[in-house]
């Protein structure tokens, strides 16, 4: 005859059954008696009884590769990606950084000046604790791939999300070999880390590979880097982590995580056994990690570490205005639409931007059919050309041009002396300047251009904001970007225990099965 036991370690209700379940440093086990089913933490109270399935503790630290956190010496395999033109701010980058998470500056589309002021502004918060800085490719101003390396350089920066790469450029490469050297048993130290996000597997494989020996050469006739440096190149992958990334805000080439992961870490396998590392390149997963389910969904695939990007858009550590905020707050899961790109404008690259509050993605459209349309300004029918002045620029393409020189001279010149005598070039940088300044209006929350605010999103954002409804976490001002992330990776946690659960066969109530954000008493802010 079975006797049920009276504990209180014993739980029968949903939400005693919650609290067990949400006591991660603990195993949970799933227990029969004379009472029925029963939850405990307790060992010595399931010996008592029959165990019917059990779970390990499973905290939050312990989520993806202890090689991931060992590395960057951070608590959590999870990174916050960066967001252009300092959105990823000082104070969201030091956040995160007090929190034992890892965390880029957004240094896209910021001035050289700012992101050395904004660099060493970091380093002095956080104390050195660790950070990155993005490096973001730009095909159409490689002036500005080269300020962020040599800004990185100074700072001693010593890890950059290297993001929207089509192939390997002078810049990552020289980041990279510099920070090369031997410790005193001749082993080989990599200082400078490289994240490189990418979507392709053909521009995974560069960076899992060593860097090219024509640009080794080059880089070392032109004293950017050593001979010790130069011999050293070979024997290293480009990467130290490669993130893949699925249907994301910003660029992104909108892939199915499940396959993207898969696939990136099989690449990774066939090049390290070709190879003498001493370690596999780990892959990370980003884009749509918006909630505990997709974070545990991606470390099921393998990710040694996840990245959230959009969520982190509308925390209150982000550079980006209430108004943006309240727009992404109110997102849902459709509520993105595909828009050409600012910095790849005329290579026909796209981002994936917020929809729903905004014409930006149709207005941004137009402007790139009209590109492919005609071969300058000239060529626009008279009625086309007044329309656009009026309805998206506001202004004569005249006025904008003289913008254009003022800000390129100052920027990068070359810009300019590429588009004399080349009218298709100087349209692309008039219709460029609508591009760029969108996300600025958006920032500045101008409200004469709220239907032109260009707003980076993917539908994560939407996926969060469903989870959380009804909850502390709706309220925009409790969305402090290291509450996030920890709320996230203890819901991953969570969600990965009741997974395991069910794969044991047993079968719990759909009020214990998904993770409720409940107010964190201990988070660094």
């Amino acid at each position: 005859m079975s006797i049920a036991i009276t504990s209180p370690a014993l739980a029968r209700d949903e939400a005693s059954i919650y609290q067990q379940l949400s006591t991660l440093d603990s195993p949970v086990f799933v227990v029969r008696d004379g009472g029925g089913i029963a939850v405990t933490t307790d060992a010595g109270t399931a010996r008592r009884a029959q165990v019917l399935a059990a779970v390990p503790a499973l905290p939050p630290e312990s989520l993806g590769d202890p090689d991931f956190r060992a590395h960057h010496e951070v608590r959590h395999a999870y990174q916050a990606g960066a967001m252009a033109n300092g959105i990823a701010s000082v104070r969201l980058v030091t956040a995160l950084a007090g929190a034992g998470f890892l965390a880029s500056f957004g240094a896209a589309g910021v001035v050289p000046a700012k992101i050395d002021d904004a660099l060493a502004a970091i380093r002095h918060a956080v104390g050195g604790k660790p950070f990155s800085c993005n490096l973001i490719h730009s095909p159409s101003e490689p002036a500005l791939e080269r300020a962020i390396v040599d800004a990185c350089l100074r700072n001693e920066v010593r890890c950059v999300e290297a993001s929207a790469f089509i192939d390997l450029t002078p810049q990552v490469v020289k980041y990279r070999l510099a920070g090369l050297g031997r410790d005193r048993d001749g082993r080989i130290v990599t200082r400078n880390k490289v994240i490189a996000k990418v979507s392709r597997a053909e521009v995974a494989e560069r960076f899992l590979r060593p860097a090219p020996a024509g640009a080794v050469r080059e880089l070392l006739a032109a004293g950017e880097i050593t001979a010790e440096q130069a011999e050293l190149a070979a024997a290293v992958p480009m990467a130290d982590d490669i993130t893949a990334e699925a249907d994301s805000g910003g660029h992104t080439d909108r892939r199915p995580l499940p396959v993207l992961v898969p696939s990136l870490i099989a690449l990774r396998d066939r090049v390290w056994r070709e190879s003498a590392y001493p370690r596999p390149v780990r892959i990370g997963a980003a884009g749509g990690i918006g909630t505990p389910a997709a974070a545990a969904a991606a470390f099921a695939l393998g990710a040694s570490y996840v990245v959230t990007g959009s969520i982190n858009q509308a925390s209150l550590e982000a550079d980006q205005s209430g108004a943006a905020k309240r727009l992404l707050a109110q997102a849902g899961s459709a509520d993105t639409e595909m828009a050409p790109s600012s910095d790849m404008f005329e290579l026909g690259v796209d981002v994936q931007v917020l929809k729903r509050g905004t014409m930006f993605a149709s207005r941004a459209r137009r402007l790139y059919d009209a590109y492919r349309a005609f071969d300058g300004i000239g060529d626009i029918p008279a009625a086309d050309r007044a329309d656009l002045e009026q309805r998206i620029f506001q202004r004569s393409f005249d006025e904008v041009w003289t913008d254009c020189v003022r800000y390129f001279r100052e920027r990068d010149p070359e810009q300019i002396d590429r588009a004399e005598g080349n009218p298709k070039r100087r349209m692309a940088l008039i219709f460029r300047w609508y591009l760029g300044r969108s996300s600025g209006w958006s920032m500045a929350e101008d409200p004469a251009r709220t239907a032109d605010y260009q707003i980076w999103c993917g539908p994560a954002m939407g996926a969060f904001n469903e989870w959380v409804a009804g909850t502390y976490l709706a309220a925009r001002g409790h969305r402090h970007v290291a509450e996030l992330a920890t709320q996230i990776m203890r819901g991953a946690a969570f969600t990965t225990r009741v997974n395991q659960l069910r794969a044991a066969g047993v079968r719990l109530p759909a009020a214990c099965s998904t993770y409720v954000p409940a107010p964190l008493t201990e988070v660094t802010r």
